[in-house]
């Protein structure tokens, strides 16, 4: 298990993930050098890393939950196939290894439908499903990580990076090369060191900081922590699919934002209108949670619930890993 500074560490880098070592030791009241060794041991042990994510939504663009499932044997294939496509950010298997769960974002200007009509015609799928995400209640910049309070509001507000939302009639940004040459590096390695991003981009410091500075405070650019819940304590993870009364959607999501267990929420199209991602210490505690928690809520009809056997891909994929 993870102590008290590990946690700091973890949450220090949800709120911003490249905050220099200096300046979370600063906050937390240690040495560079502590932070830095925190760091490489949290790789090794929790599997950490930082990884730019840019948001879907602001550049008007879509984001598709797909579940699909498989012939007997054939789910381990298919994910993995899944995983290495650059179109795909999340990619799971759930409960019994025959279904597949995962997050496509188009770029490209590649079509949704054309690659769900392929999916089903694959030989191992025996059925597909795929729900537009219409609204996030919970996730994105803010990560399940916030939720561990492991900072108290001081040090939160000493590293939370500012932003400010942006208007819902504003156009979609406008990116040249040296933007999506930034990008592309960030989704690989959020912590990047600025010499390699000048050297990529052939611009000098200052206007590097500038452009990250522009893009994160823009909203389109964030930071994710990518880390595996068991030695957090949270060793079942869950897939729910909540059938709400239309007139309650917006209730029970934010109902579902604030819930420690939900690490990310959303309005979806389909029958089901809500999808939610939780965590859990047990499958005892998952029960508690679908019954009080999940039963305690408003306009709720039904729920469905099945579990991740294991994460395959998150935001970025490494062959072997």
């Amino acid at each position: 298990m993870l102590d008290t500074l590990d946690l700091q560490v973890l949450q220090a880098l949800q709120l911003d993930g490249r905050a220099p070592f200096s300046r979370i030791a600063a906050v937390l009241g240690v040495s560079d050098q502590t932070v830095a060794r925190r760091f490489r041991r949290l790789r090794g042990s929790v599997g950490l890393r930082v990884i730019g994510v840019t948001d879907e939504a602001l550049l008007g663009r879509s984001s598709w939950l797909v579940r699909l499932r498989c012939a007997p044997d054939g789910a381990e294939q298919l994910a993995g196939a899944l995983a290495r496509r650059p179109d795909t950010s999340y990619v799971g298997l759930l409960s019994g290894g025959t279904e597949v769960l995962c997050s496509i974002k188009p770029r490209g200007g590649q079509e949704d439908e054309p690659l769900l009509a392929r999916l089903q015609r694959t030989p191992l799928v025996t059925s597909a499903t795929a729900q537009c995400v219409l609204h996030a209640f919970y996730g994105g910049p803010v990560g399940w990580l916030n939720k561990i309070n492991a900072l108290d509001a001081d040090q939160e507000a000493a590293l939370r990076v500012p932003f400010t939302e942006p208007s819902a009639t504003a156009p979609p940004p406008v990116f040249d090369d040296a933007d999506e040459t930034l990008l592309a590096l960030l989704r690989r390695d959020g912590r990047v060191p600025l010499t390699e991003l000048q050297a990529a981009t052939d611009q000098s410091e200052s206007v590097v900081r500038r452009r990250l500075d522009r893009l994160r405070s823009s909203g389109v650019l964030y930071f994710d922590v990518q880390h595996t819940h068991e030695q957090l304590g949270r060793s079942v993870m869950a897939a729910l699919w909540l059938t709400v009364s239309p007139s309650a959607l917006a209730d029970v999501g934010a109902s579902l934002a604030a819930h420690p267990e939900v690490r990310f929420a959303a309005a979806v199209t389909g029958v089901a209108g809500v999808f939610a991602a939780t965590v859990h210490r047990d499958s005892r505690e998952l029960y508690s949670y679908l019954s009080d928690g999940i039963g305690a809520l408003g306009g709720v009809r039904s729920v469905e619930s099945a579990l991740f056997v294991r994460q395959v891909k998150q935001l970025t994929y490494e062959p072997g890993r």
